[in-house]
């Protein structure tokens, strides 16, 4: 007791603050010498899993040229361009500003203008030995053995960064107060930064550049921002406040936008096509995407899914009865994750922005003065407007097509790919290409009629079993890109020769005959000629299933005969 109680003495006197101060000091340092026990954090470490995932779903990467690109897609196979191989140089960055894989976002492109029209095929062969990968490795071994064999490209990608002038212009506001008990502050900037990119289409053979192929163009991006700040005293005590907020566009979007421009620019002007028609498509107007996040974050979320189901109406991925379900039944978030999917979008099945922003690319157009307006899509039925802004006053515009608007039907673009002027006659033996394309997802039959009157179902076969094929991607029939085609289809005998596809909803094959169940690639009982082939798969499709059909028809000439010349008469005394 007498020691406590001149210990609770000394902590009286006017020193036992500090006492107070460095016991407490003594206490926390001898608890730091000794290690935590990780086994006491199990729990707060067991919410790590769920905190390590991204907080928002991903997006396809978009730019301004993504419907340009497909555009040009369209472009070549409307041109009949033929495949080409091509391939890259790294496209180096000398400022060291902008560390973007722009070899990659060059091969995208390509594989973008190409889906459909399979106008280029990227060479993937990598020399530097610092970014060789295992399949490089594997590759290099096969060539020294001669178990592999690379085709050489006819035309390769070259060029650099060309500049980066960081803050051209920049712009500075700063004030504040100062008073004995009270400081405030306000600052505000914005400064823009030019990003150049030159790329050049080069011969492979001679490895020298094209005259006239060449892309020069350049990019702004920006960065601002505005900052409060307070600071104060009441009594003893000082207090502070900050706020800002900033913005800064990235370069790596810049780069894309760059790359996918050049790439338009120098892919047309090599295939001798009239590529600007796909650089003024409207939606590649810059305040596009911007204007339409505006639209939809100040718009009410059941509008938003309205009109991405009454889109999905319209292009025929939802009927009548369907469209009125609600926006998480099954059935609708099929038909949402199907549109996603015929767009190259991350399919998620919800109605997210880059959903609404896909659904309302053919909702939004340019008015006669370059300012954005919003207008239905092309059915002919329309509902009461919807408000949209015009030069800064609300106007009104069609809302789009009503609930009972008939639906885009289902395309189906079948077409001879051989590199001939006249696609309707072929020699006897002749070998025949054909490319069939769906608007949206769909199943897929083709059927070849021979020139004695035999039916054969060329797809599905063996080799290619499933009739689901994806929107807007070539099918070749048959496939002459990989080494076992499965089938060859060569000309037959002299005579009328075709061949048709079905494309529909859903999977017909077992509403369909029984004799027409057969495997693929082999001769059909009881089937004489194509029209008994149409009123089946017309019949199978009763009910407003989505249908579509196109046939192909050439005739088969004989085989010429190519005479063969006389032996020259031996000369006088010769022995034969």
């Amino acid at each position: 007791m007498d020691i406590l109680h001149i210990g609770t003495r000394a902590l009286r006197q006017p020193g036992r603050r500090l006492i107070a101060s460095l016991l407490a000091t003594a206490l926390l340092m001898s608890g730091c010498s000794t290690p935590m026990d990780a086994r006491k954090d199990a729990r707060y470490q067991s919410h790590a899993h769920a905190l390590d995932r991204p907080a928002t779903r991903p997006v396809r990467s978009l730019s301004s040229f993504s419907d340009s690109l497909m555009c040009m897609d369209r472009l070549f196979r409307d041109a009949q361009i033929p495949t080409t191989l091509i391939t890259s140089k790294q496209i180096p960055d000398f400022s060291g500003r902008v560390p973007v894989a722009t070899k990659d976002m060059i091969i995208t492109a390509i594989s973008q203008m190409s889906r459909l029209s399979n106008a280029f095929r990227y060479v993937d062969f990598e020399v530097d030995i610092a970014r060789q990968d295992t399949v490089q490795n594997l590759t290099t071994i096969l060539l020294n053995n001669n178990q592999i064999r690379l085709q050489r490209p006819a035309l390769y990608v070259s060029g650099a960064v060309a500049f980066v002038d960081q803050n051209v212009i920049n712009n500075r506001f700063d004030v504040g107060t100062s008073a004995s008990r009270l400081e405030t502050g306000y600052s505000r900037d914005k400064s823009a930064t030019i990003i150049g990119m030159e790329l050049h289409l080069g011969d492979f053979r001679s490895r020298t550049l094209i005259p006239g192929l060449d892309s020069a163009n350049e990019v702004i991006v920006g960065a601002g921002g505005q900052g409060l700040d307070l600071a104060g005293r009441i009594g003893d005590y000082g207090w502070q406040f900050n706020v800002g907020r900033d913005y800064t566009q990235g370069s790596g979007a810049a780069v894309r936008t760059l790359v996918e421009l050049a790439m338009i620019e120098l892919a047309g002007k090599w295939a001798r096509v009239p590529y600007w028609q796909c650089l003024t498509l409207e939606q590649n107007h810059p305040d596009f995407q911007r204007q339409l996040r505006d639209w939809h974050d100040e718009g009410a979320t059941a509008v938003q899914q309205a009109l991405v189901m009454k889109s999905l109406r319209s292009g025929g991925y939802l009927t009548t009865e369907t469209v009125k379900l609600p926006v998480n039944h099954p059935t609708v978030r099929a038909a949402i994750a199907k549109y996603q999917a015929d767009q190259g979008m991350v399919v998620n099945g919800v109605v997210d922005f880059m959903t609404y922003e896909r659904a309302l690319r053919n909702y939004v157009t340019l008015g006669d003065k370059g300012q954005l307006l919003r207008v239905g899509w092309n059915t002919g039925n329309t509902e009461p407007a919807i408000p949209s802004v015009a030069d800064g006053q609300v106007t009104a515009a069609p809302t789009g097509p009503a609930l009972g608007a008939e639906a885009d039907p289902l395309h189906l673009n079948l077409q001879i790919e051989n590199l001939v002027a006249d696609k309707t006659v072929f020699e006897q033996g002749t070998q025949i290409f054909l490319s069939a394309t769906v608007s949206r997802a769909s199943h897929l039959y083709c059927y070849m009629q021979a020139s004695q009157g035999g039916m054969i179902r060329l797809l599905p076969n063996a080799t290619n079993p499933s009739s689901l094929v994806s929107a807007n991607q070539t099918v070749r029939i048959p496939d002459w890109m990989v080494p076992s085609p499965g089938f060859v289809l060569d000309a037959g005998q002299p005579g009328e020769e075709a061949v048709m596809c079905f494309a529909t909803g859903e999977d017909v094959l077992p509403r369909l005959p029984e004799n027409m169940q057969a495997p693929g690639l082999a001769v059909i009982a009881g089937m004489s000629g194509m029209d008994s082939i149409e009123a089946a798969f017309s019949q199978a499709t009763e009910g407003g299933m989505p249908f579509a059909k196109q046939r192909m028809q050439w005739r088969v000439t004989p085989k010429r005969v190519v005479p063969v010349a006389a032996p020259a008469p031996a000369p006088a005394g010769a022995k034969r």
